[in-house]
């Protein structure tokens, strides 16, 4: 089992950033590809970014592409998701998650209990 925990989420302006972090604790966090994800009210899950266990690729979700970045550090037990230009659209519950580097939410199998992030316009 591997738990995450998100953190950083708040309330922004629209062009402002927040760094949303992902804190793992259980089996070994560098083992799994992580993902963010993010679901807005009424809408379906949607696929954020992705990162390989070892960092070597990354992909997003072509709406964030060139404003978010993922990361991670595994001796640490932690991933990232900086958000810069924040857009009003970008407002969900965001969540980190664990398992196989792909973009569809079945494909990983530990998932942490959200963060809200609002962007007012």
């Amino acid at each position: 089992q591997v738990q995450l925990v998100e953190s950083g989420g708040g309330l922004v302006q629209a062009g402002g950033s927040l760094r949303l972090s992902c804190a793992a604790s259980g089996r070994t966090f560098g083992d799994y590809a992580m993902g963010w994800f993010r679901q807005a009210p009424g809408k379906e899950r949607e696929f954020v970014a992705g990162i390989t266990w070892n960092s070597i690729s990354t992909n997003y979700a072509d709406s964030v592409k060139g404003r978010f970045t993922i990361s991670r550090v595994n001796a640490k037990n932690t991933g990232y998701l900086q958000m810069n230009s924040l857009k009003p659209e970008d407002t969900a519950v965001y969540y980190c998650a664990a398992g196989s580097y792909h973009p569809y939410p079945d494909r990983y199998q530990y998932w942490g209990q959200g963060t809200q992030v609002t962007v007012s316009s």
